[in-house]
C-alpha cells in the first residue's frame, strides 16, 4: 500500500492525472476530427447531387424544371431524410421544385437568408424534417440561364444514418484510449517502482546499520544517490570515532581521579581527627559522584552507538541461571517465558546491567516465586519503531504507595534491612532513558513488584 505522503504516490498521481487529461483531450480531438471528416464526406456527396441538379435544371416561364431524373433513388423515398429543392428567393411556392421524397413539404430557408451573405457562397448547416431526422444541408444560389433572378439550390442528407458510424467510432475510441490509459498507469507504476528502488534499498541498509547487522552502506547505487551514500558512510565513520574518543576520555578521567582520591582517603585515615574524618567523608562523596557521572557518560556513549544488537532472551536466561545458583538454598521457583525472535537494539553489557539489577532485586525480595519474560512491547514508547518488554515479577512485599518514584531516585532505599546501595533501579531507569526507553514499576499479580523494562528492538540477526 502506497502512502499518500510518499514520493512514489506523488509521482504516480501526477503522471496519471497528466496522462488521463491528455488521453481525454486526444479522445475529444479525434472524435471531433472524425465527425468533421464524416461531414466533409457527406457534403461532397451532397455537392455532387447539387451539381447534377444544376446541370439538369431549366426555366420554363420563370419556373425551374428538372429534365433528367437523378440516379440516387433515395431522393424518391418519401420523408427518408434525403431531399433536394430549388426555389426562388421571394418564397413564391409556384416557383419551386423539389424531390419526390419531400412530398408536399418544403425545407425552410430562414437560416440561410443572411443579409451579409456574398453571392455564390455555399452555406451548410443542420435541419430537422417532419420524421425527426437530423439533416445535413448545403445551400447555394445560382442565376439560371434566361433569368436575372437568383434561385436557391438546397440538398439535404440524413445525418442520423452516419451518426451510427460516428457512435461506433467513438465507442471504439473510448475502448482503445481506456486500454491505453490502463497501460500507461501500469507503465508509470513500474517506472516509479523501478526508479525509486534504490531508495528502498538504501533504507533497508540504513535499518540494518541501525539494528547492528552491518557497519556501513555497501550497496552500489545510481550516481544521484551514490554521493549521498558516500557522505552517510563518512558520517557513520565520524560518529564511531567520536564515540571511541569519548570512551577513551572517560576511561582516562576515571584513572586520573582514582589515584588522587585514594591518596586523600589514605592520608585522611592516617591523620585521623575531625579534619581527617571530614576529608574522608568528602572524598567518599567525590568518589561516588565521579563514579555516577562516569557510569552515566559511559552508558550514554554506548546508547548512542549505531549498529549494536543483542539477543535479549539469551542475556535474561544467563542472568537467571547465575542468580538461581547464588540463591540455590532458598529454592526459588522461576517461571519464564521468552520470545526468541526479539532483540535489543543496544550494547549487551548495558542490557546485562539493567536486567541484572531488576532480577537481583526480585531474587533479593521474593518469598519464593519469580516470573520473568521477554516479549514485543504491549505499550511502545514510540509507535513508529519496534520495542521490547523485559518483565520481572516477584511475590515479595512490593512497594508502598508512592514508593515507585522514591525507589528510582539515586541512592534512595525503602528498606535498610537488605544489603545494597540504593542505586539499582535508578541505574536501570537512567540507562533505559538513554536508549529512549523507560522503566515502569507496578504491583505484581504474584503480590510483589512488577517491573516492566521497555527498550528499542532490533530485527533478528547476527548482531
Amino acid at each position: 500500500m502506497i502512502s499518500r505522503k510518499s514520493l512514489a504516490f506523488r509521482l504516480i498521481a501526477a503522471a496519471s492525472v497528466v496522462s488521463v487529461v491528455l488521453l481525454i483531450a486526444a479522445g475529444i480531438l479525434l472524435s471531433s476530427l472524425f465527425t468533421a471528416a464524416v461531414e466533409r464526406s457527406l457534403d461532397a456527396r451532397l455537392q455532387a447531387v447539387m451539381d447534377g441538379l444544376l446541370a439538369s435544371v431549366e426555366l420554363q416561364q420563370e419556373v425551374p424544371k428538372i429534365n433528367n431524373v437523378l440516379a440516387d433513388t433515395r431522393f424518391e423515398i418519401p420523408l427518408a431524410g434525403w431531399y433536394w429543392q430549388i426555389s426562388s428567393l421571394d418564397g413564391d411556392p409556384t416557383r419551386q421544385v423539389a424531390s419526390a421524397s419531400l412530398l408536399d413539404e418544403r425545407l425552410p430557408l430562414t437560416q440561410f437568408m443572411k443579409p451579409d451573405r456574398r453571392p455564390g457562397n455555399r452555406m451548410s448547416g443542420y435541419l430537422e424534417d417532419q420524421s425527426g431526422n437530423t439533416l445535413r444541408v448545403i445551400e447555394q444560389r445560382f442565376t439560371l440561364f434566361g433569368s436575372k433572378e437568383q434561385y436557391s439550390f438546397l440538398v439535404a442528407g440524413n445525418f442520423d444514418e452516419l451518426q451510427t458510424e460516428v457512435s461506433a467510432f467513438n465507442n471504439a475510441l473510448i475502448a482503445v484510449l481506456g486500454l491505453l490509459g490502463v497501460g500507461l498507469v501500469a507503465a508509470i507504476l513500474l517506472q516509479v517502482r523501478y526508479g525509486l528502488r534504490p531508495l528502498s534499498d538504501l533504507q533497508g541498509e540504513l535499518a540494518e546499520i541501525r539494528e547492528g547487522e552491518q557497519e556501513g552502506i555497501a550497496g552500489s547505487y545510481p550516481d544521484e544517490i551514490q554521493t549521498v551514500t558516500d557522505e552517510l558512510n563518512l558520517l557513520l565513520k565520524a560518529n564511531t570515532e567520536v564515540i571511541d574518543r569519548a570512551r577513551t576520555q572517560v576511561g582516562n578521567l576515571a584513572h586520573a581521579l582514582k589515584t588522587p582520591l585514594s591518596v586523600l582517603t589514605n592520608e585522611a585515615g592516617i591523620h585521623g581527627g575531625t579534619l581527617g574524618k571530614k576529608v574522608s567523608e568528602q572524598t567518599g562523596v567525590m568518589r561516588d559522584q565521579v563514579s555516577m557521572y562516569l557510569d552515566r557518560a559511559r552508558r550514554a556513549a554506548r546508547a548512542k552507538t549505531i549498529g549494536s544488537s543483542t539477543d535479549a532472551s539469551d542475556v535474561v536466561k544467563s542472568i537467571v541461571r547465575t542468580l538461581e545458583r547464588i540463591h540455590v538454598d532458598r529454592k526459588i521457583s522461576v517461571k519464564s517465558k521468552y520470545d526468541t525472535k526479539v532483540r535489543f537494539r543496544g550494547e549487551r553489557q548495558d542490557l546485562e546491567e539493567m536486567v541484572g539489577n531488576l532480577l537481583d532485586n526480585a531474587f533479593k525480595w521474593t518469598n519464593g516465586k519469580v516470573a520473568v519474560g521477554v516479549r514485543p512491547s504491549a505499550s511502545p514508547v514510540d509507535k513508529r519503531i519496534a520495542w521490547i518488554d523485559v518483565c520481572v515479577e516477584d511475590n515479595g512485599p512490593g512497594l508502598p504507595d508512592g514508593g515507585a518514584a522514591i525507589a528510582m531516585e539515586r541512592g534512595k532505599r525503602l528498606d535498610e534491612t537488605k544489603p545494597g546501595s540504593g542505586l539499582g533501579l535508578s541505574i536501570v531507569s537512567e540507562t533505559a532513558a538513554m536508549y529512549g526507553g523507560k522503566l515502569h514499576l507496578d504491583k505484581s499479580g504474584l503480590g510483589g513488584l512488577h517491573a516492566i523494562l521497555t527498550l528499542p528492538a532490533a530485527r533478528r540477526g547476527d548482531g
